[in-house]
């Protein structure tokens, strides 16, 4: 957008350009003496461009799309549900999604209220429940219309009649939410006994399951609670969707350049820096919004337990090959989670769980470190293969399980951590994908989820003690 804005800045002529905007994502393309325009998608016509100048007065016919970003017409057309409408059913069902994190466990009740716990459980001795509302609903139903009730505390359905809908930052990206405010929480004794209130924001997620996403204190007593619901994505201006990538295309004038010399220059740099096997930072690795909005971070639940905390990271480009040997080494780990603690896992060295502050630095706790004669010892009890039948009859390995024992000694139980990490085959979109995911089904005693594509490449040179290779 930076360069688009030095683009606006020097075009010729005053023409009037659209607002820009950082959720319409732009392209320069430099096509040299043929130009072939794209037949489908933005339009374009030969009198929507600027002239673009350098610093080197390098001159540049710049073409413009027409269309930035699509699908206004199906939400200035949209004649359905408002989204207090749309979220009438989870509020009628009186359900409550939950997100258990280190030591406290969120509740949001939906249209209820909003509660932080933690259980201290005693042998011989009942359970010990510390616990704080963050926000209940002062009306009796949250769906009213204003004038049944005088104590509206939410926005239901004063709210889509607002013509701005608010926006959150979601993973890089500002996403719609529709805000719904409770008050009358517990009293805060840090702001005279007010009491406690939360904003809790749906967000559009079509596989979501009302699941929390995170639950954040903005201020002093004040919280912010995000929900991935698939209800709000019948509703046009909540719906994800990943804005086309727009190309604006420049062709040099007579007496320039093809391509600008200076960024020519800063290409060529930015190759040689390039080492064969250099790791790309998360931030660098192109990704379209759509991808990066489907690896959000969700709890949910697998079986009879729920999961602690769950996240997906991105791992270096590097080749198949390279990275299949790297990891397997234990040279390259991968990280996740979200909430309070992170993850690392390092394959045949360690499983490690972490907390970065910026003032207190970092805290790590060993879960579990790598013994290949515990492991085949603990293989021999427990099953470090498991399969399933293909639908010709024959078998393929579904996931290998590893020990990690000699842990950090805990305090509840005064024995070392332990971990047993499941890798599993995770078809993605995008192959470089992992999530991981922590469960404790036991005091200090946890499981490991790691998923991802390139796990899918190597699960079959499992031999009987579960133990990978790298594929021939």
């Amino acid at each position: 957008c930076g360069l688009l804005a030095a683009v606006a800045a020097v075009a010729e002529g005053g023409r009037a350009l659209p607002q820009l905007s950082d959720d319409i994502p732009f392209r320069v393309n430099w096509p040299g003496t043929e130009l072939s325009l794209p037949t489908t998608g933005v339009l374009y016509k030969e009198d929507n461009y600027i002239i673009m100048t350098t610093v080197d007065k390098e001159k540049y016919k710049c073409l413009l799309p027409l269309i930035a970003s699509g699908n206004e017409e199906e939400e200035k057309d949209y004649k359905g549900p408002t989204p207090g409408e749309l979220l009438e059913p989870l509020f009628k069902q009186s359900s409550c999604s939950y997100r258990i994190e280190s030591y406290w466990t969120y509740e949001v009740c939906h249209g209820k209220h909003i509660r932080q716990y933690h259980e201290e459980k005693e042998t011989g001795q009942k359970i010990n429940i510390q616990e704080y509302y963050l926000g209940n609903m002062i009306m009796k139903n949250p769906l009213s219309e204003p004038e049944e009730s005088q104590e509206l505390s939410c926005g239901y359905d004063l709210f889509h009649s607002l013509t701005q809908i608010p926006t959150k930052n979601i993973e890089g990206q500002m996403t719609p939410y529709y805000p719904v405010e409770l008050g009358n929480g517990t009293p805060c004794s840090l702001r005279q006994n007010l009491p406690r209130s939360s904003t809790v924001m749906y967000i559009c997620h079509p596989e979501a399951k009302h699941e929390i996403l995170s639950v954040a204190e903005v201020t002093t007593c004040e919280y912010e609670v995000v929900i991935l619901t698939p209800l709000l994505c019948n509703h046009p201006k909540y719906r994800f969707r990943a804005s086309p990538v727009n190309d604006i295309f420049c062709q040099s004038l007579p007496g320039s350049p093809l391509k600008p010399h200076n960024l020519e220059q800063l290409e060529k740099q930015q190759e040689m820096l390039k080492m064969p096997f250099r790791r790309v930072k998360d931030e660098e690795m192109p990704s379209t919004k759509e991808e990066k909005f489907s690896s959000i971070h969700k709890p949910v639940a697998v079986g009879s337990h729920q999961l602690l905390t769950v996240g997906t990271t991105h791992i270096s480009k590097l080749t198949d090959e390279q990275l299949i040997k790297e990891f397997l080494s234990g040279s390259y780990c991968f990280h996740g989670g979200v909430g309070w603690w992170k993850y690392e896992f390092c394959y045949g060295k360690y499983v490690h769980q972490y907390h970065e502050d910026k003032e207190s630095g970092k805290t790590s706790v060993v879960v579990g470190t790598w013994s290949k004669e515990e492991h085949i010892e603990w293989s021999r009890k427990n099953a470090a293969r498991t399969f399933y039948l293909r639908e010709d009859g024959t078998q393929t390995v579904r996931m290998v399980s590893h020990f990690y024992g000699n842990g950090d000694v805990c305090d509840l139980t005064d024995k070392p951590r332990q971990v047993t990490v499941k890798l599993k085959c995770k078809e993605s979109d995008s192959p470089h994908a992992v999530t991981i995911y922590m469960l404790e089904p036991h005091s200090c005693q946890y499981i490991l989820g790691v998923e991802s594509p390139v796990i899918c490449k190597i699960l079959d040179t499992a031999d009987e003690y579960g133990l990978l290779s790298v594929p021939s």
